[in-house]
Protein backbone atom coordinates (compact mmCIF):
# COMPACT_ATOMS: atom_id res chain seq x y z
CA UNK A 1 0.00 0.00 0.00
CA UNK A 2 0.70 3.68 -0.65
CA UNK A 3 -0.19 6.26 2.32
CA UNK A 4 -0.31 9.74 1.14
CA UNK A 5 -0.25 12.92 3.30
CA UNK A 6 -0.76 16.44 1.72
CA UNK A 7 -0.22 19.95 3.37
CA UNK A 8 0.05 23.61 2.23
CA UNK A 9 -3.50 24.03 1.28
CA UNK A 10 -5.05 28.00 2.60
CA UNK A 11 -6.49 31.32 2.08
CA UNK A 12 -4.84 33.58 -0.26
CA UNK A 13 -6.10 36.39 -2.64
CA UNK A 14 -6.60 36.03 -6.68
CA UNK A 15 -3.04 36.50 -7.86
CA UNK A 16 -1.30 34.75 -5.01
CA UNK A 17 0.81 31.71 -4.73
CA UNK A 18 0.48 28.81 -2.99
CA UNK A 19 2.70 25.27 -2.95
CA UNK A 20 1.02 22.05 -1.92
CA UNK A 21 2.78 18.78 -0.91
CA UNK A 22 2.13 15.40 -1.24
CA UNK A 23 4.72 12.99 1.03
CA UNK A 24 4.36 9.76 -0.20
CA UNK A 25 5.12 6.79 1.98
CA UNK A 26 4.91 2.71 2.12
CA UNK A 27 5.35 0.91 -1.57
CA UNK A 28 6.31 3.77 -3.08
CA UNK A 29 8.45 1.73 -5.59
CA UNK A 30 5.00 0.37 -6.81
CA UNK A 31 3.95 4.07 -8.22
CA UNK A 32 3.64 4.71 -11.28
CA UNK A 33 2.32 8.09 -11.16
CA UNK A 34 0.80 10.15 -9.09
CA UNK A 35 -1.61 12.86 -10.01
CA UNK A 36 -2.98 15.83 -8.44
CA UNK A 37 -6.82 16.41 -8.41
CA UNK A 38 -9.35 19.06 -7.02
CA UNK A 39 -13.10 19.05 -5.88
CA UNK A 40 -15.08 22.68 -6.00
CA UNK A 41 -18.65 22.32 -4.39
CA UNK A 42 -21.71 21.23 -6.36
CA UNK A 43 -18.89 20.29 -9.13
CA UNK A 44 -17.14 16.56 -10.29
CA UNK A 45 -13.53 16.39 -9.47
CA UNK A 46 -11.04 17.47 -11.75
CA UNK A 47 -7.31 16.50 -13.35
CA UNK A 48 -4.83 19.28 -12.68
CA UNK A 49 -1.56 17.47 -13.41
CA UNK A 50 0.43 14.58 -13.20
CA UNK A 51 4.05 13.16 -12.74
CA UNK A 52 5.45 9.86 -13.83
CA UNK A 53 7.18 8.25 -10.97
CA UNK A 54 10.41 6.96 -13.08
CA UNK A 55 11.46 9.74 -15.34
CA UNK A 56 9.68 12.78 -13.93
CA UNK A 57 7.74 13.95 -16.90
CA UNK A 58 4.57 15.77 -15.47
CA UNK A 59 1.65 16.99 -17.69
CA UNK A 60 -1.34 19.50 -16.59
CA UNK A 61 -4.95 20.35 -17.44
CA UNK A 62 -5.24 23.24 -19.61
CA UNK A 63 -7.28 25.21 -16.89
CA UNK A 64 -4.05 25.58 -15.37
CA UNK A 65 -1.39 25.47 -17.73
CA UNK A 66 1.21 28.04 -17.05
CA UNK A 67 0.04 28.53 -14.02
CA UNK A 68 0.72 25.62 -12.11
CA UNK A 69 4.11 23.49 -11.92
CA UNK A 70 4.58 19.89 -10.63
CA UNK A 71 7.75 19.17 -9.39
CA UNK A 72 9.32 15.69 -7.18
CA UNK A 73 12.33 15.77 -4.35
CA UNK A 74 12.67 12.23 -5.05
CA UNK A 75 14.74 12.06 -1.90
CA UNK A 76 11.37 12.25 0.16
CA UNK A 77 9.32 11.20 -2.05
CA UNK A 78 7.19 14.21 -2.11
CA UNK A 79 5.49 15.65 -5.48
CA UNK A 80 4.73 19.54 -4.79
CA UNK A 81 1.87 21.06 -6.88
CA UNK A 82 3.17 25.40 -7.41
CA UNK A 83 0.49 27.28 -8.00
CA UNK A 84 0.73 30.89 -9.18
CA UNK A 85 -1.84 33.61 -10.43
CA UNK A 86 -4.26 31.99 -8.54
CA UNK A 87 -8.00 32.55 -9.44
CA UNK A 88 -10.83 32.80 -7.79
CA UNK A 89 -12.34 29.86 -9.72
CA UNK A 90 -9.23 27.69 -8.22
CA UNK A 91 -10.91 27.39 -5.15
CA UNK A 92 -11.39 23.77 -4.17
CA UNK A 93 -10.39 20.86 -2.40
CA UNK A 94 -7.23 19.38 -3.21
CA UNK A 95 -6.12 15.81 -3.59
CA UNK A 96 -3.00 13.47 -4.69
CA UNK A 97 -3.95 10.33 -5.51
CA UNK A 98 -1.16 7.46 -7.14
CA UNK A 99 -1.39 5.19 -9.38
CA UNK A 100 0.83 2.29 -8.87
CA UNK A 101 1.83 -0.23 -11.90
CA UNK A 102 -0.25 -2.58 -13.53
CA UNK A 103 -3.44 -0.63 -12.90
CA UNK A 104 -5.38 1.76 -14.52
CA UNK A 105 -6.74 3.71 -11.80
CA UNK A 106 -5.88 6.00 -8.83
CA UNK A 107 -6.09 3.71 -6.01
CA UNK A 108 -4.85 5.39 -3.34
CA UNK A 109 -5.81 9.18 -2.26
CA UNK A 110 -4.56 11.62 0.31
CA UNK A 111 -7.21 13.15 3.05
CA UNK A 112 -7.47 16.75 0.91
CA UNK A 113 -6.00 20.09 1.33
CA UNK A 114 -8.58 23.22 0.95
CA UNK A 115 -7.02 26.32 -1.15
CA UNK A 116 -9.55 28.94 -1.44
CA UNK A 117 -8.88 32.30 -3.55
CA UNK A 118 -11.04 35.26 -2.83
CA UNK A 119 -11.22 37.77 -5.11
Amino acid sequence: QVQLVESGGGLVQAGGSLRLSCAASGRTSSIYALGWFRQAPGKEREFVGGILWSDGRTHSADSVKGRFTISRDNAKNTVYLQMNSLKPEDTAVYYCAVQVRGLASYDYWGQGTQVTVSS
